[in-house]
């Protein structure tokens, strides 16, 4: 039988694509194509030149569906690359939010732009996909014909992050696993930490991962006298984050936005327990003192209360990581969720001949 090809527009190298990628190589058979801006958009300069390669981007695209002839194409993000996605002229063209809206930030000068660009995506695309219901609900006010939506997340490898059973100690072993990039808030952690050091409450923090805040975070550490209490891991490999989360019984995460976070699935089903910023992508899953915890966005000092009033209540935290590990073996898992979305795909190219 002829294997199908796929075209993927979107950035490689982000875990999230990754993890696509390879489900549908492994559960679908398919023979993914890739093709991504090369210019990063780190500072304004690198953003003017990558609005300019932009511009040439769909000249290069079709170049490649002549060459490559693909069945199909997809696309992150129902902004730049879903919108390309459409134009290309090929069907069926799957797309997807990963954000909470896509539409960030909010102040930019080519927010009206992408707007529009997102509306004329949703139109055309035969297949959005929502990883989590939180964004099925911004594309319910963007008036999307929402038959076209399929709402499940990508999950996780529930072989690699799966922790059977796990003991609340008393002493607090806290993980942080997001990107060190301001958006993630780690300077509010940091801060929280520094309250529970006040008190004279011993922990260990683990910040695994890199970005530009790296320093600052260091020397924050340093300025609040708990710089021997925390471990920055930098950039580790996915392989080797399990055994950090499966040593961790609190998972903090306090990002201004989010869609759907693997993040969040892999703590929960390493049993570790979430508390987590109260916005909409994390309501999706934690309910508070149900599941996890919410603490307002940026409010470190509620962060601090919060931390000691889940170690004082041990027995909330067995129930909660119970309930959270079965969620993620039911309806996080990426070898069952991944084999629905690649029937879904070759059901859509079958139905085009």
């Amino acid at each position: 039988m002829k294997q199908r090809k796929i075209l993927f527009l979107g950035e490689t190298y982000r875990a999230d694509a990754i993890t696509w990628i390879k489900g549908l190589e492994e559960f679908g058979g398919f023979k993914i194509i890739t093709w991504e801006l090369q210019k990063p958009s780190n500072n304004l300069k690198n953003r003017i030149l990558r609005l300019l390669e932009y511009t040439t981007a769909l000249y290069q695209i079709k170049k490649i569906i002549r060459a490559e002839k693909p069945d199909m194409i997809i696309a992150e993000r129902t902004t730049s690359y879903g919108f390309l996605a459409v134009l290309c002229g090929i069907k069926p063209v799957a797309i997807a939010q990963q954000g909470y809206t896509d539409l960030w930030p909010k102040n930019s000068i080519l927010y009206p732009l992408k707007k529009r660009m997102q509306q004329y995506a949703f139109k055309h695309a035969t297949l959005i996909h929502a990883w989590g219901s939180v964004m099925s609900h911004s594309m319910q006010k963007a008036n999307v014909n929402m038959s076209k939506v399929l709402v499940l997340p990508k999950g996780i490898d529930f072989q690699k992050f799966n922790c059977p059973q796990k003991t609340f100690s008393g002493k607090i072993n806290a993980i942080v696993t997001r990107s060190l990039f301001p958006e993630y808030q780690h300077e509010v952690i940091l801060k929280a930490f520094g309250i529970i050091e006040s008190n004279k409450i011993d922990f260990q923090l683990t910040i695994v991962g890199d970005g530009k805040e790296l320093l600052n975070l260091k020397k924050l550490a340093q300025d609040l006298n708990i710089s021997q209490k925390v471990h920055f891991t930098g950039r580790i490999l996915n392989t080797e984050l399990p055994k950090y989360l499966e040593k961790a019984n609190l998972y903090i995460s306090m990002p201004v936005t989010e869609g759907v976070s693997a993040s969040l699935f892999e703590a929960m089903a390493t049993r570790c327990y979430p508390i987590v910023s109260d916005i909409p992508g994390n309501k999706s899953y934690i309910k508070h003192k149900e599941n996890g915890q919410l603490v307002p966005v940026g409010n470190y000092n509620k962060l601090a209360q919060e931390i000691l009033w889940a170690i004082k209540n041990p027995n909330n935290i067995e129930n909660a990581t119970k309930i959270n590990y079965n969620f993620c073996s039911q309806k996080a898992n990426y070898k069952i969720n991944m084999m629905e979305i690649a029937n879904k795909y070759h059901t859509l190219i079958n139905a085009k001949k």
